[in-house]
């Protein structure tokens, strides 16, 4: 498959052991291009790259005290592109965390955990049928 054709998802998280294992994961599907990021602000830096899908820890300042998290990344995200679509991740299994990402526009929030993977490319099939109902909605009410 060209390079070209691949679907771009960038993989945010400071984690390093997570964020390998994860990019392990999704290299085995030819459709991805997988980006690692492990900053917030590095991911920011390289958002002209146009990611289909962002996947973004919560918290990204286990390496560095001074790096934004993941709340901050994901506004940063936003405003570059509010149509990207942004999975955050966490090791916490609390409502008002999710509350606060679903708030600040993500697509979804999963619980890192052993299931996590099956649960991310779950989500991703979604976001693409999704993305695929809209462009044809668009097209019949051109057509109306």
């Amino acid at each position: 498959m060209n390079k070209k054709d691949k679907i771009l998802i960038f993989l945010v998280d400071d984690d390093a052991l997570f964020l390998k294992s994860l990019a392990i994961e999704f290299s085995q599907f030819e459709d991805f291009e997988i980006q690692t990021f492990p900053t917030g602000e590095l991911c920011i830096k390289n958002l002209t790259e146009n990611p289909a899908v962002i996947i973004l820890d919560y918290h990204l300042n286990g390496v560095d005290l001074n790096a934004i998290d993941g709340i901050e990344t994901l506004d940063a995200i936003k405003l570059f592109n509010a149509l990207i679509p942004v999975i955050m991740l966490s090791s916490q299994d609390k409502i008002d965390v999710a509350i606060n990402c679903m708030h600040h526009r993500a697509f979804d929030y999963v619980v890192k955990s052993e299931t996590a993977f099956i649960r991310l490319q779950q989500i991703i099939e979604n976001i693409f049928h999704y993305q695929k109902i809209e462009k044809q909605l668009g097209w019949y009410m051109e057509r109306m």
